[in-house]
């Protein structure tokens, strides 16, 4: 319950978090953002030890936080968007190799379905090869804006487009589900 609760409050942080930086920046030093940030991170370390990338992705987090409450910069600000692209992007990536998959997307549709026909296999393969696409884009495009771009574009991107975007691929993902499902 308290790790569910640690994440859904981690999950609400991230998504607020252009928007904090864009309002907040001239009121809070970057070290606020890096132990607020840092609190939430140790703490979905603690809660979720023993669930595989938890512990590397929690670290990742902790040295970002660090090094950000020891540099002070809010330029620094920026990259946190990009991390959490990283983030998803490895978690997509490694599902694809024989060591840690089956495939994120596989593991999601056994939730529904636990006996997925061969042909549903190949598809989630392909399905996560689609996000793995998605996240190496998304964390381009949020560090060219972190490195060119004034901040309201930072913020209006990594805030609301990018979610939007992803809303667009799962809702094109199940249109096209539904035409497979419709052919099988």
């Amino acid at each position: 319950m308290m790790s569910r609760l640690i994440g859904l409050v981690l999950l609400l942080a991230g998504l607020s978090y252009p928007f904090a930086v864009y309002f907040g920046q001239q009121q809070l030093s970057p070290r606020v953002f890096a132990l607020l940030l840092g609190g939430l991170w140790l703490a979905r370390l603690l809660s979720h030890a023993q669930r595989p990338g938890s512990r590397w992705m929690a670290a990742a987090a902790l040295v970002f936080c660090l090094l950000l409450g020891l540099a002070d910069n809010p330029e620094l600000l920026r990259w946190y968007p990009v991390l959490i692209s990283l983030f998803c992007l490895g978690l997509f990536g490694l599902s694809l190799s024989q060591r840690f998959g089956p495939p994120l997307v596989e593991r999601i549709a056994r939730l529904r379905e636990p006996e997925l026909p061969e042909v549903a296999v190949r598809y989630t393969r392909q399905v996560t090869k689609v996000w793995i696409g998605f996240f190496l884009g998304n964390g381009a495009l949020a560090s060219a804006l972190t490195l060119w771009a004034p901040l309201s574009w930072w913020a209006l991107y990594t805030g609301l487009i990018a979610y939007g975007l992803m809303g667009l691929l799962f809702a094109g993902e199940w249109l096209v589900r539904q035409h497979v499902r419709g052919l099988a």
